[in-house]
């Protein structure tokens, strides 16, 4: 069976261009698994590939949802997989690219999701909000103190005590375990490798190209789409930024480098999240040989 290759990494380490350059080589198409390049109109913030870029690969999961929309993990694994079946039907190879470290463990490892309840979940919301984040983290220390331990954001500490008070397990109990799906076949998992200083540079260079690429103006025609009222997508970095932009808070320059701030923690976060998985394999990038790296790497686990 062909291997579903998955290229993960940092931000502004060249996943996109790796998997094109796979896509060609290897007869494959492309699943998206970039959680902010679902939703259309996300374009420059997300450094979505272009047209021209993707040329004749086949790109899924792109510009599918609205930016009003909620993602959701468990419908993107649902998708994910069957893509990945319909690719394999074809013929053809399923190459997965993306930095949203969760969509990715979704996709392709066994894990199940928890139930949830909207009502419950505005309940927990609206104490979150007369009671502060500490009143809501002591509850949840007792009841589930692994999880507590680690939460920092309010959301998913409010998610936590949704999962506690529904299901009766602790939130941490549903992690997933890094067994991959079987129903998938076989997987193989690139991780692209940048010096640390070179991956500032890159993101500092992406972030004033988004700039002036018309950010600002993508992120007035997003407002007018509901981009405020969108849970997801108005929180994503650097659209929250140019945001503050169009509300006078900041001007775009302070924008650019608080979105650059930003998008640099991002990289260390994704960076330290798949580097906690064994499997994945490290290729140096960028580097002139990548392309032929990945293939001897992906030919070195088939074998």
């Amino acid at each position: 069976m062909t291997p579903l290759v998955v290229i993960v990494g940092p931000t502004a380490s060249g996943k996109s261009a790796l998997g094109i350059e796979l896509a060609r080589r290897l007869d494959g198409e492309i699943i998206n698994a970039d959680s902010m390049q679902l939703y259309r109109g996300m374009d420059i913030g997300t450094a979505k590939v272009t047209p021209a870029e993707t040329g004749e690969i086949p790109h899924h999961l792109l510009d599918v949802l609205e930016v009003t929309s909620e993602a959701s993990v468990a419908a993107f694994q649902e998708q994910a997989r069957q893509i990945v079946e319909q690719i394999r039907s074809r013929g053809r190879t399923p190459i997965m690219v993306g930095g949203s470290g969760l969509y990715v463990r979704a996709a392709i490892d066994v894990i199940e999701f928890p139930p949830t309840d909207p009502q419950l979940r505005t309940r927990l919301t609206e104490r979150l909000q007369e009671e502060g984040a500490a009143a809501l983290r002591l509850e949840l220390r007792a009841a589930d103190p692994e999880s507590a331990a680690v939460i920092k954001d309010d959301r998913r500490l409010v998610r936590a005590l949704e999962v506690v008070q529904l299901t009766g397990r602790t939130f941490s109990s549903f992690m997933p375990q890094r067994t991959y799906e079987p129903s998938l076949g076989p997987v193989v998992q690139l991780g692209l490798d940048v010096d640390r200083a070179l991956l500032h540079e890159r993101i500092a260079l992406r972030v004033q190209q988004m700039a002036e690429q018309g950010m600002l103006q993508e992120v007035q025609a997003l407002e007018a789409a509901g981009l405020r009222e969108g849970r997801t997508a108005s929180r994503a970095i650097g659209y929250q930024q140019f945001l503050q932009v169009l509300d006078g808070q900041i001007d775009q320059a302070e924008a650019v480098e608080s979105t650059t701030v930003a998008t640099r923690k991002f990289a260390r976060r994704q960076e330290t999240w798949f580097r906690a998985d064994p499997r994945v394999s490290w290729l140096s990038a960028p580097s002139e040989h990548l392309t032929d790296a990945a293939l001897e790497a992906i030919g070195a686990a088939g074998r």
